[in-house]
């Protein structure tokens, strides 16, 4: 087993662990937990054992006659009426952890479902970070492949081309049509493709709606529905600049590279180095890794990006605990020159608060007009490091 960041084992308390399909969150819990009951609704006679008589999980948490039992549940938000019950048994057996792995808190909300009034933390899982895979990271294949788990640890190419092509397969079918998120397939389809495409830009709803052939509002919830399911997320614009010309549409980013290539139909072709298509795999690999890194270190974060309408843009604002503020620029360039980082200057100079990184493939670090231009393994150390390193190095 591939050690990863997120360590169950030093919560207590009762636990949702979120993240998408295939990322490990079943492979991680019975890896690190003891549980005593272990319930998986993908499992259809379980599902259908459970749904008929929610109440059974009481009677056998009770039968147990445990001081701390362990229970854990697969896949909660296919039957969301077993969380009344579970409250209920929070109530009774105090000592009780529940670890509830589900594809998004936010959809369960959406149902209107008990969630426990705040009686559990809420963690997410992604896909493999760089620092979980140690040596069998190779950055070129993360870029075009990606990290879910299933896949990374593939060594045959033909193999997490396979893989990547099943994931969207599946997705439509077990997520979107058995779930019956929406009743259109076909558009959805179109649009799922479409959306690979957009990856990372500024979001144009009108454009994509005569594309797919549906209304923008359709689009836009489409987009939720890929939130929802935690397939992917929106950046939006930074909010705090005193510049009135600043573009209010989000980006949208999905969870993984891999994922993109498989909707873009590229996972046949090689990323060049010194290419667009390498540096926008790139910068959203970087972007992914901040998210893990932050989420697993469990630190207090805001991240948005910056852009005016006149074409200054800066890639990523990282807005840290005490009020400081990271203006970032991702570059796949050995040495970027100054002229390819202009947004980023022209940021700083309005926002004198900010610290400036850009961060890029140089094998050292070093600053010109400061901005200090970062080897990406080394950023990631640094947001890694304790939250005081982090104050320190951003007031230096």
């Amino acid at each position: 087993m591939i050690p990863r960041l997120l360590d169950l084992t030093k919560f207590r308390k009762s636990l949702f662990l979120f993240g998408p399909r295939q990322v490990g969150k079943t492979y991680l819990i019975k890896n690190t937990v003891s549980a005593d009951i272990f319930i998986n609704l993908l499992k259809h006679d379980e599902f259908l054992r459970y749904l008929k008589n929610p109440a059974l999980i009481s009677q056998e948490i009770t039968a147990l006659k445990k001081d701390n039992p362990v229970i854990v549940i697969d896949e909660i938000q296919r039957c969301p009426e077993l969380l009344n019950e579970v409250h209920l048994v929070m109530e009774n057996i105090p000592n009780t952890q529940f670890i509830l792995t589900g594809s998004s808190a936010r959809k369960l909300r959406r149902a209107g479902v008990n969630l426990l009034g705040g009686r559990a933390i809420t963690l997410h899982l992604y896909p493999f970070t760089y620092q979980e895979l140690k040596e069998d990271f190779i950055l070129d294949d993360a870029l075009r492949f990606g990290e879910i788990p299933s896949v990374a640890l593939e060594k045959n190419k033909a193999d997490k081309i396979r893989l990547l092509k099943s994931y969207i397969e599946t997705y439509l079918k077990e997520e979107i049509q058995q779930e019956s998120l929406t009743r259109n397939i076909p558009a959805f389809a179109k649009f799922l493709e479409l959306a690979g495409y957009e990856n990372g830009n500024i979001l144009n709803f009108q454009n994509l709606s005569r594309e797919v052939g549906v209304h923008s509002k359709t689009i836009k919830e489409y987009f939720h529905i890929l939130e929802d399911t935690l397939i992917g997320f929106f950046l939006y614009p930074y909010t705090k600049s005193h510049r009135a010309k600043i573009i209010s549409h989000p980006k949208f980013y999905f969870f993984d590279c891999g994922v993109v290539s498989a909707l873009k139909g590229e996972l046949n072709s090689e990323l060049k180095s010194q290419t667009l298509p390498y540096g926008r795999a790139f910068e959203h690999f970087i972007l992914l890794e901040i998210i893990k890194l932050c989420s697993y270190s469990e630190r207090d974060i805001k991240l948005s990006f910056f852009r005016t309408k006149d074409g200054a843009e800066v890639d990523l604002i990282l807005e840290l605990e005490n009020s400081i503020t990271w203006a970032i620029e991702i570059k796949s360039s050995n040495e970027p020159v100054l002229s390819e980082v202009r947004g980023l200057r022209s940021f700083i100079s309005d926002h004198n608060y900010a610290k400036a990184f850009c961060i890029c493939l140089t094998p050292r670090k070093f600053t010109k007009e400061g901005i200090e231009f970062i080897p990406w393994g080394e950023f990631m150390q640094l947001l890694w490091n304790d939250k005081k390193s982090i104050s320190q190095t951003a007031t230096n």
